[in-house]
Order: C-alpha cells, then structure tokens, then sequence
C-alpha cells in the first residue's frame, strides 16, 4: 500500500531531525519579477538567525532508505523502521506550498543514499533546479553533499542552492572506520576541497564578468557527532581548527550522540552525551572564530576535556592569570577578547570610547560589558573591583556559583 505525502513527511521529517548542520547566515539571493521568496531575509528551522530572529525551514529526507549500515544513525541500512521516500515533485510541492501558508521560508533537504552517490545527488539536484527555475523560488535552500558524488554534480547544486554541507561525522578518521565502514575519509575531504575551491574560483569569476552566477554564496558548514568512540574535546576542536583553515568553513556543527541503535560497540554510550559537553563545545568553537583564540589554548594534552562548570573563556582565563588584571583604557583589542564578560561588540565600544574619553565603572553596563564576571580581571580607571589577595581559587568558586545560580533558573523552564 502506498504512502500518502502527509505520511513520508511525517516519517522524513522525523527521519531528519538528528542533522545539525542547518544554517542560512550569510546568502544574498535576491527575489526577481514575479519570483517566489527572498534568501536574504531568511533563515533556518526554528533556530536563530545572525541577526538574532527565530526562524523556520522545512527539514526533511528525500529518503530514509540507506545503502550504508553507520553503527551510529537510526537510519541505518539493518534497522527495522519505517521507510519513505518523496520524489523531487513531491518536495517541490510540499517547499511551495508551506511557503506560501507562511509556514516556512526555505528548505533544508538531505537524504539517504539509494543506488549511488551520484544517484541520490541527481534527485536533490533535480529538486533545487525545479524549485530555482520553474516555481521561481528564490528562498533559502539548504542541501547536503554527498560525499564521493562526482566533481560534475558538486558543481551543479553549487548552482542553486544557497548553501552545502559535508558531515565528516567524527573527529577521528579511525572512528569514521569503525562506525561506518561505508564512508571513506578521503571522500569527505575531496568534496570539501572542490566546494572550497569552487567558491575561490567564484570569488575571482564575479571580478571579471559581474554577471557570473553565485556558487553556495553562504558557503559551507559540516557536523561532528560527539562521544560516540570516545573522543577528547582537544582533538575534537583541533580539528575543527583545521577545518576552518583548510576548507574556511562557516560553521562546525556538534551533535551529542544519542543511542538510538543497539550496536555493542560504542565507549560507554549506553546513554546521551550531556547537553553541557555539545553546549560548551559551542562556546570553544566561538573562540576559534571570533575570539583569535587556538584550539592548544583552550586544551592540551594534559588536559583535553572542556571544563563542565565554566565556560571555556572564564576558564582559561583562570588558567592563565598572570595575564591580569589588564588596564581596559590601555589594553589592545585582542587583550579585551580575552576577558570573561567582555565580548566582540563590547570589545569594539571600549577601544571607540576610550579615544573620547576615560572610561569608568559606571560606563560599563552602557557599553555591554558583564561587570559580575569581568571586575575579578579588569582594571578600569585604577580601580580594581576583585578579590585584593589574588587568589584565582576563589575567582573560580565565585563564578562557578554564578554559574550555578543561572541553571537552576533555566531549569525553570524545563518543564
């Protein structure tokens, strides 16, 4: 008996959910006459946008059929579930028409394999061009690159879409062969490398002909599972590092593993990986990108684990107190990053008003400084607000407390 749309989108839709690596920052598709939705302005599945909006996209499998057995997804060649797949027609139909109920403002689309790599990347290609060039859409599309698909093909969905993923799924590449024995490593990389290069060769296109069409001009983001084979947060974040550097990615995704498959051989993973450890790799990968801090910074050999009650920020500060407490109406910009309350925008605001005036405490607050963490490593003025005998041992208690504090309110609206 066939499926109803209503029913694959129920079981795709569902299917889909364990994918992180959605984001839409960053696209400047805009509408033309008589098109159908403008990327600029839109954003991703009920998550945030740069600008700070909350925001939706349909976020769904093409299929949950999978020529691969990965150790790790619930959509796993061996498992028992529910299977569906919807036709590029189907997609097409069900992206137009919530769209235009408002419900969505573009497309997340990913999908098993089925036959081939190449197989599978023709369907979503197909999806991409019926939406660009016969509905019009000119919404934010999201699509998934499977890797090993041929050079031909990559540089074809770069064509219509807004923006790519690559998951390389693990920090290791001896856990993306233990886990899933039917990736390759090199197949990831290489797909990485030709997305890379393709947007360098855009870049360089558009100087020449201005009417050159735009290759993923949000660029590309991939995701990690962690905790399934016992990866340290070090080399998790070293190798984000490399991945920002060699393929300038816009974002590393991190998704705590979550045992929905009864495999035998995972490290300990009887259970979910804790919020706290995905949540503080957020906040670590927030320094490699904007902070100009280095993965050997935050973590070392010696200790490879992110701190669970402190931020990373706080608690390298800590680590390294012979650094403070810094003059903020002396400090360069890089030394004002590297305090805890301080952030980018605040850092900007101290270096721009101290050229017109000194600032002080009171000043602070204005200039969206958090004053309860950052008095124990500031000086502002001559004035210094922290603990007199210089203890970083009660620094770290006082704000561990803090810490505290804000997760029970939090809890709050666990309900």
């Amino acid at each position: 008996m066939s499926k109803s749309i209503e029913e694959k989108l129920r079981i795709l839709s569902d299917a889909a959910k364990y994918d992180v690596s959605c984001s839409s920052s960053g696209s400047g598709r805009k509408n033309t006459n008589n098109g159908l939705g403008n990327a600029a302005i839109s954003g991703i599945c009920h998550s945030w946008s740069a600008d700070g909006r909350c925001i939706s996209l349909l976020k769904i499998l093409m299929t949950n059929y999978c020529m691969y057995d990965c150790k790790y997804c619930i959509n796993r060649k061996g498992n028992d579930i529910e299977r569906a797949i919807l036709t590029p027609d189907e997609i097409v139909k069900l992206t137009v028409n919530f769209y235009r109920r408002n419900y969505i403002e573009g497309l997340f689309l990913s999908s098993g394999i089925i036959r081939s790599a190449d197989y599978t990347m023709e369907l979503m290609i197909t999806v991409a061009k019926k939406l660009r060039l016969e509905e019009k859409f000119n919404g934010y599309i999201h699509m998934k690159v499977i890797p090993g698909a041929s050079r031909q093909l990559i540089n074809e969905i770069g064509l219509y879409v807004d923006r790519v993923s690559v998951n390389i799924e693990f920090a290791e590449n001896s856990a993306l062969k233990l886990l899933a024995p039917d990736k390759k490593a090199t197949d990831i990389s290489t797909s990485m490398g030709l997305i890379h290069k393709n947007l360098i060769e855009n870049i360089e296109d558009k100087k020449i002909f201005k009417s050159t069409p735009s290759f993923v001009p949000a660029g590309q983001t991939t995701q990690m599972i962690i905790g399934a084979s016992g990866e340290s947060d070090y080399t998790i974040l070293n190798r984000s590092e490399n991945l920002y550097k060699n393929f300038n990615l816009k974002r590393v995704y991190y998704s705590g593993y979550v045992p929905v498959n009864k495999s035998g051989i995972f490290v300990n993973m009887d259970e979910a990986v804790p919020m706290i450890r995905e949540h503080r790799l957020y906040q670590a990968d927030w320094l490699l990108r904007f902070y100009g801090f280095k993965a050997n910074e935050i973590l070392n050999e010696k200790n490879p684990f992110i701190d669970p009650h402190l931020d990373p920020k706080t608690n390298w500060a800590i680590q390294n107190w012979n650094f403070f407490p810094i003059e903020i109406n002396k400090a360069s910009y890089k030394e004002l990053l590297r305090v805890p309350g301080i952030g980018v925008t605040s850092a900007k605001r101290i270096v721009m008003s101290r050229k017109y005036s000194t600032i002080r405490y009171e000043h602070l607050k204005k200039l969206g400084i958090i004053i309860k963490r950052a008095k124990y490593f500031i000086i502002v003025n001559g004035e210094f607000l922290g603990f007199k005998n210089e203890n970083p041992d009660l620094v770290r208690n006082a704000l561990i407390e803090k810490e505290k504090m804000l997760t029970e309110q939090l809890r709050l609206f666990n309900v």
